[in-house]
């Protein structure tokens, strides 16, 4: 990595976080910087969406900080340090394990297949017995849902979930509730990304707003 623009990125985060450096950057934690990292990605993605390709470049660069920075505030941790190499050592040798048929001599056939048996390497490496092990449980509803749905599925856990939706019910948190979670099993059921979905609505939505206020 020596003279590339990866290496000269750890050289400028390691003059900010050193003594001498930024003041803000070296007063930050892992904890403190949780929230750019999800705006930052939650920006990427509207530059995705966008199509604007100088955006995504930007976007995806804001994206890259974090995770040196996040790395960079890890080096200076005193029981368990760790550098940007270490986390690329990781992510590089995860991927060489979880694709055996790129890197060894197993035989897939498609990429239904790669999936499954990226499931099954990481259920042996984790030890998960559990369809809830590993689970974000901090993360989106939505996509909570849609996680919980798939790794049920995953470990041939049945889950009871309403076939219909009764609008006609009084709307309380319950009832509102299981509504959604009907919604997005039935997506989940039938291949549909039930987060792209909503965010196209939303899409539209916006479009209808705002050419409302343009009259």
């Amino acid at each position: 990595m020596e003279g590339s623009q990866l290496q000269r990125l750890v050289e400028v985060m390691d003059q900010l976080r050193s003594p001498g450096g930024c003041p803000w950057d070296a007063e930050q934690t892992h904890e403190s910087l949780l929230k750019y990292l999800l705006e930052e990605s939650y920006e990427f993605v509207d530059a995705v969406e966008s199509g604007n390709r100088i955006d995504m470049r930007e976007e995806l660069g804001d994206v890259l900080l974090q995770v040196y920075f996040h790395a960079r505030i890890a080096q200076d941790d005193l029981n368990d340090p760790f550098t940007i190499e270490d986390v690329a050592q990781s992510i590089a040798d995860k991927l060489i394990r979880r694709h055996p048929h790129v890197f060894a001599d197993v035989g897939l056939q498609d990429s239904a297949e790669v999936i499954h048996n990226w499931e099954e390497i990481k259920k042996l490496e984790k030890g998960r017995t559990s369809a809830l092990d590993g689970v974000a449980m901090a993360q989106p509803a939505l996509a909570l849902i849609e996680k919980l749905l798939y790794r049920a599925s995953k470990f041939g856990v049945d889950v009871v979930v309403a076939d219909a939706v009764d609008l006609d019910m009084a709307a309380d948190e319950s009832a509102v509730g299981q509504a959604l979670l009907t919604v997005i099993a039935w997506a989940h059921a039938n291949g549909v990304d039930a987060e792209s979905a909503l965010r196209k609505e939303a899409m539209r939505l916006s479009q209808q707003i705002a050419a409302t206020e343009s009259r």
